[in-house]
């Protein structure tokens, strides 16, 4: 298991454990963690899913693929550089203590 921090907007924070293989998405999905709405279900076809990354962290994920970066058009308040569609990120090992933090809203 790969431990993940999700902080909601509040500042409320949830440490989870999420399996690799798994998307960050998923992780918060599966543990009830609030701010990820994640309405396409994965499909990358929204932006309900939109965080920011710790700044920590940001370059120790993949490149957003194109379609990522389309959908982060409609995500609310995107920044260039740390938001994040966590539909698109798989847990692995190396991303243990990620740290993302929810938007006030999705869209």
């Amino acid at each position: 298991m790969v431990k993940i921090t999700y902080i909601e907007f509040d500042g409320t924070e949830h440490v989870v454990d999420v399996a690799p293989g798994l998307t960050v998405m998923e992780g918060a999905r599966d543990n009830g963690v609030k701010g990820i709405e994640a309405d396409c279900g994965g499909a990358c076809a929204c932006s309900t899913c939109h965080v920011y990354v710790d700044g920590a962290w940001i370059d120790k994920l993949p490149a957003k693929d194109p379609m990522e970066e389309d959908m982060l058009d409609f995500a609310y308040e995107p920044d260039p550089r740390l938001s994040r569609l966590t539909c698109q990120i798989k847990v692995t090992p190396e991303l243990e203590g990620l740290v993302v933090r929810m938007p006030e809203r999705q869209i």
